[in-house]
C-alpha cells in the first residue's frame, strides 16, 4: 500500500530504536538490582514497567506499519485497540504511582509517567477514529504518537537511572 510505504524509513528507525532501548532498559535494571530499596517492586511497577510498555507499543505500531496490507481498513481498528489498551494502562500506572511508597512523585514524574502517556494514547485513539476517512492525516497523528512514546520512554529511563545512581547509591 503506497500510503504506508511513504513511512517505511520512519518506522524502521523508530521501531529499531524502541527495540534497542528495551534491551538497554533490561541491562540497566540488571546492573541496578543488586540492592533494591524497600518498596522497589511497587515503584518498579509504577515507574519501570511503563517504560517497557511504551517501548513495546512503539515496536508494535512500527511493525504493524510494515505489514504488507492490501487495504487500510484493518489498521485503524488495531490502532484503536492499542489506544484503548494504552489509555487503560495509563490509568493503572497513575494508580500505582499513588499507591507505591518508595518514592514521592513530583510534577515531572506525574507529567511524564501519567499525563503525557495518557495524552499520547488519546492521540493514537483520535488518529484511529479518523484513519478510514483521512488516512494521510491519521498517519501523521500515529507518527507523532509513536515518536512521543519513544521520547517519553527515553526520558523515563534516564530519569530512573539518574535517581538510582545519584540519590539511592549514596
Amino acid at each position: 500500500m503506497s500510503i504506508l510505504g511513504e513511512w517505511d524509513s520512519f518506522y524502521m528507525l523508530v521501531g529499531s530504536a524502541a527495540a534497542a532501548l528495551v534491551g538497554l532498559q533490561f541491562v540497566a535494571l540488571t546492573l541496578l538490582a543488586e540492592r533494591p530499596p524497600p518498596g522497589a517492586a511497587d515503584a518498579g511497577a509504577a515507574f519501570g514497567t511503563p517504560t517497557i510498555v511504551h517501548f513495546s507499543a512503539v515496536l508494535f505500531l512500527s511493525a504493524l506499519s510494515r505489514v504488507p496490507w492490501r487495504t487500510m481498513t484493518p489498521i485503524p481498528l488495531i490502532w484503536g485497540l492499542a489506544a484503548i489498551a494504552g489509555v487503560t494502562y495509563s490509568a493503572i500506572v497513575a494508580r500505582r504511582m499513588r499507591r507505591q511508597t518508595a518514592y514521592k512523585p513530583g510534577f515531572e514524574d506525574w507529567f511524564f509517567h501519567a499525563v503525557l502517556p495518557l495524552a499520547t494514547y488519546a492521540l493514537l485513539g483520535v488518529s484511529a477514529l479518523v484513519g478510514s476517512s483521512h488516512p494521510r492525516a491519521a498517519l501523521f497523528g500515529i507518527g507523532a504518537a509513536v515518536l512521543l512514546l519513544l521520547f517519553i520512554g527515553i526520558h523515563n529511563v534516564w530519569d530512573s537511572i539518574v535517581y538510582q545512581v545519584f540519590f539511592l547509591k549514596r
